[in-house]
């Protein structure tokens, strides 16, 4: 494991936590609106919650820890790791927003665990790009460029036509315009992170526009992730919220990442296989944490030898005598012949 390997994870862990905890807060601050117009109803009142501007805060240092991961490691193996943020998010929310967290939920949040460290063991161990010229060559990609048209498509049509319908009462709408400008603000930040790495290193890089392209479209992908997330936040659940937005971001980013840097081409067989195996726990994991999130667990939906206060009963029943009717039966036979005499 190289330096910046190791860089990377710790930025990475640490971004996690900061993200699931600034969910909570955002979500503390968009409860105390009362009587005021909510951001789910196109309202900007949450501005004036110093709670949200908190979380706002710890999202920011959350994404800057990210932002520096991005430039030590590859996407990869950074964008799993918000696994982590899923557990953080729930955990904080079923202690100070009161929402329940069963355990299915529970499973659940071990099972991303688990999916996210199998994805770090067979993740790729050395950036793809490494300046900004091999970054603008890769953007040229016309697999990139397709990529990219389509995700712009798609928001816009989630934005304008299913927004309005449907953003009320399904999860996915807002969701999805996040995670699909997402992958897109990733490459902005992969590239910015090249930039700020070749600057230290002496290079004349301010001098370079895609440099500054890259932030522009950065800001703009960022604007629109927080402003469909706040509206995500207000509408529905918090546990349900995080590991939706965490599946669909993670999948486009990997998307995004094997198209644009093309990461997964020198993994060998058996890291390819383990990546998705990864993933495909962390979903598992996901499914669980959001399916079964109402479903009551109580211990009568336990077997009869696990339930509490009925092992003892269980287990003299397993000594009865196998034929009591037939005793029984010979008993009172005998104490009516007696009677008769």
């Amino acid at each position: 494991m190289g330096a910046g390997f190791g860089a990377g994870l710790g930025l990475a862990l640490a971004s996690s936590a900061f993200i699931g905890g600034s969910f909570v807060l955002k979500k503390k601050g968009l409860l105390r609106l009362c009587g005021r117009a909510r951001a789910g109803q196109g309202g900007h009142a949450y501005l004036r919650e110093w709670l949200w501007w908190a979380g706002l805060l710890c999202m920011g240092v959350g994404e800057a820890a990210n932002f520096a991961a991005y430039a030590f490691a590859p996407a990869t193996l950074v964008t799993p790791l918000g696994a982590l943020s899923v557990l953080v998010s729930a955990v904080l929310s079923s202690i100070f927003l009161n929402e329940q967290l069963n355990v299915h939920g529970k499973i659940g949040c071990i099972l991303s665990i688990l999916g996210s460290t199998v994805m770090v063991i067979h993740a790729p161990q050395e950036e793809e790009v490494s300046s900004l010229e091999s970054m603008a060559e890769k953007l040229k990609d016309p697999g990139f460029i397709v990529f990219a048209l389509c995700v712009l498509v798609s928001s816009l049509l989630l934005i304008f036509v299913a927004g309005p319908r449907y953003g009320q009462s399904n999860v996915l709408v807002y969701v999805l315009v996040c995670s699909a400008i997402g992958s897109l603000s990733v490459s902005c930040v992969k590239g910015l992170g090249i930039a700020l790495k070749e600057l230290f290193s002496g290079k004349p890089v301010l001098k370079e526009p895609l440099g500054w392209v890259l932030l522009v479209c950065l800001v703009i992908c960022i604007s629109i992730q927080i402003n469909y997330l706040n509206k995500a936040l207000d509408i529905f659940n918090t546990s349900v919220v995080t590991p939706i937005y965490y599946v669909l971001f993670t999948t486009a980013v990997m998307m995004c990442s094997a198209i644009l840097f093309k990461e997964w081409q020198h993994m060998v067989l058996d890291n390819i296989i383990g990546s998705i195996s990864g993933f495909l726990t962390i979903v598992s994991g996901i499914f669980l944490l959001h399916a079964f999130r109402d479903m009551p667990f109580t211990p009568n939906l336990l077997p009869l030898f696990l339930q509490p206060g009925r092992a003892d009963r269980h287990q003299s029943c397993q000594h009865q005598p196998l034929l009591p009717s037939e005793d029984k039966g010979s008993q009172s036979a005998e104490e009516e012949e007696e009677e008769e005499k």
